[in-house]
């Protein structure tokens, strides 16, 4: 994987506050239309968000996240679209392909969630092989995305000549081959979409299972965990850095999230017991019930203390709680300075401060010049 890199952040203290939001719906088909999405996403975008996230799985209904991110991205304008998709049961190659797709149409502000299917069911959907173990199927998470990326650098930035005059759309010498041998599949190359805007799209990983932390270490831009105190998401921070570090990133180019649910149907009473200093660890994760104005303080002080660089917030209800979000706690703390009030950039890693990674194989051709 060829590392990005991103200013670091200064030594007396935290770096800029990142938020995302999950866009994911309940409920009766109606609230499963691409107005619906699209009006959660500008809304989202109205408050200067970092992206917008969409839930998919074999193992539920619904619809597909990368086709509602596609559907919804001439719609938006500059907020980032990080749709799941899974990594079993799927063709590397085509999921690239999607991903570097989606890129494309929204200008440079796509993700991908990377996710396992791990039950029987989902394997009987297809027929292929048995459902594995976790561990093994995070493995195989991991070399989807390396495979990923080396197909995305597999176009040049310039490999496209379009010369209508000799008639030539390629420059041959700067498509590469990718030439993967994992563990399970193997993928040659090139890819056939063109080199995505940003690169290589954001990838996101949830590292709060053991099993998918040294995924997220080598390959996630950023990677979100689930922990009900600061002290313990400050804890998983550290840990995902150091084995960032290990294996050869520069730990500051991981960005770590902490996921929280959040229940915001008290309007602007305060949190509920047990919430005020931080959320409660419930069977789905830590969920956060109470106000705008107590979540506002609750994310200045877990990034003041340098335990997270963002927050990735799950709506209980998602119009009423994501509006409270936006116009409450997000406006709240864009009045304390905390918080941007308009986009840096256009692109998805400009808004995360990432820059944009060097292609591995025109670097390789550079040095051999």
């Amino acid at each position: 994987m060829t590392a990005s890199h991103t200013t670091p952040a200064a030594a007396t203290g935290p770096g800029p506050l990142h938020l995302a939001v999950a866009l994911d719906r309940t409920g009766a088909p109606d609230a499963y239309t691409a107005d619906a999405y699209a009006e959660s996403a500008l809304l989202a975008e109205r408050g200067a968000l970092d992206f917008v996230t969409l839930g998919d799985s074999f193992a539920r209904s619904g619809p597909d996240a990368l086709a509602v991110a596609a559907r919804i991205a001439p719609r938006t304008g500059r907020i980032g679209l990080v749709p799941t998709v899974t990594t079993t049961h799927t063709e590397p190659f085509h999921v690239q392909a999607a991903v570097a797709t989606l890129d494309w149409v929204s200008h440079g502000r796509a993700g991908w969630a990377l996710d396992v299917s791990t039950t029987e069911a989902e394997a009987r959907l297809f027929g292929r092989r048995r459902a594995a173990p976790r561990e093994t199927l995070w493995q195989e998470a991991g070399e989807v995305a390396d495979v990923a990326a080396r197909l995305w650098d597999s176009w040049e930035d310039d490999a496209e000549i379009r010369d209508v005059a000799t008639g030539r759309f390629i420059d041959r010498d700067k498509l590469h081959y990718a030439d993967f041998e994992g563990r399970s599949f193997s993928v040659r190359g090139p890819s056939i979409v063109p080199r995505p805007p940003q690169g290589h799209p954001v990838r996101v990983v949830d590292a709060t299972a053991p099993q998918a932390r040294e995924t997220a270490a080598r390959h996630a831009d950023v990677a979100l965990v689930r922990a009900a105190s600061a002290e313990r998401a400050a804890v998983a921070r550290a840990e995902l850095r150091g084995l960032a570090a290990r294996f050869g990133r520069d730990p500051r180019t991981l960005l770590v999230f902490a996921a929280l649910d959040v229940d915001l149907g008290g309007g602007e009473h305060a949190a509920e017991p047990g919430h005020g200093g931080g959320p409660l660890p419930t069977a789905e994760g830590p969920a956060y019930r109470g106000g705008p104005v107590d979540l506002a303080d609750l994310i200045a002080d877990w990034h003041r203390a340098g335990a997270v660089d963002g927050f990735h917030l799950t709506p209980a209800e998602p119009r009423r709680d994501l509006e409270r979000l936006v116009n409450g706690t997000v406006a709240l703390l864009q009045h304390r300075g905390l918080f941007r009030t308009f986009y840096p950039g256009s692109t998805l890693r400009e808004h995360l401060g990432l820059a944009r990674p060097v292609n591995r194989y025109a670097a390789l051709t550079g040095e051999s010049a």
